[in-house]
């Protein structure tokens, strides 16, 4: 008999290591009222729509902000449904006008610090927080006096913030090829191609633990080739 405590968790994470998303989470779901599933539930669906058709992507995108949102209602402490919620926001983002995508901005911010402060080593919350970071130093000052003006204001940080961010995440996991990845991409914008390029070949080193980290190689080979 499915012990839904146990087996459809452990279940799940068999499916979501070897990237059957979609299987994962239908286990996850047996134990749809465990936090844990939840939050689960979420990064699946985020993985899967990183890799799944642009017509497709939105729809899970948007199932996996509601699994972490259903996980912080059921346990506020759960570090791991801010960090998956802000992880589901930051996609959505693509597919909102100005207005919300400012919001969805202070939203991702408030969650991932939220992350951090319920568990410090949550190198996830800190590599996204340094996506974030990388993205709002991009904009140009003008464009942020603009927005301020129209649409609302755009959270503080930049480059340096960000660089601090990539650098802790890849202090407590520096397996993660997202986190060298992501590292490289704030080089390349910051214009340091050395460093853009040491990042990139560390990234190159780590492990494919999801779907998506095979169309991070392939970008990573293609920007080695460029320089």
């Amino acid at each position: 008999m499915l012990n839904k405590t146990t087996d459809a968790i452990s279940n799940g994470d068999k499916y979501f290591l070897l990237m059957r998303y979609r299987d994962a989470i239908a286990w996850y779901k047996l134990d749809s009222t465990s936090s844990e599933a939840q939050w689960k539930i979420a990064k699946a669906n985020i993985c899967y729509g990183d890799v799944t058709t642009s017509s497709e992507k939105e729809q899970y995108y948007r199932a996996g902000e509601q699994a972490a949102e259903k996980c912080i209602s059921m346990d506020p402490t759960n570090s791991n449904g801010y960090t998956w919620r802000a992880a589901a926001f930051g996609n959505i983002a693509m597919y909102e006008g100005s207005t919300s995508r400012v919001k969805l901005c202070t939203s991702i911010k408030n969650d991932l610090l939220k992350a951090i402060q319920l568990n410090s080593k949550d190198d996830i919350a800190y590599s996204i927080l340094g996506s974030l970071y990388r993205e709002i130093g991009n904009i140009s000052w003008i464009e942020k006096q603009l927005a301020m003006t129209f649409i609302g204001k755009i959270p503080d940080g930049g480059y340096v913030e960000s660089e601090q961010c990539f650098n802790k995440a890849i202090a407590i996991n520096a397996q993660l090829m997202r986190h060298w990845y992501e590292l490289g991409l704030l080089y390349t914008y910051w214009d340091k191609p050395e460093k853009a390029l040491v990042a990139f070949q560390r990234a190159k080193t780590c492990p494919v633990l999801i779907a998506s980290d095979k169309n991070k190689l392939i970008d990573i080979e293609k920007r080695i080739s460029d320089q």
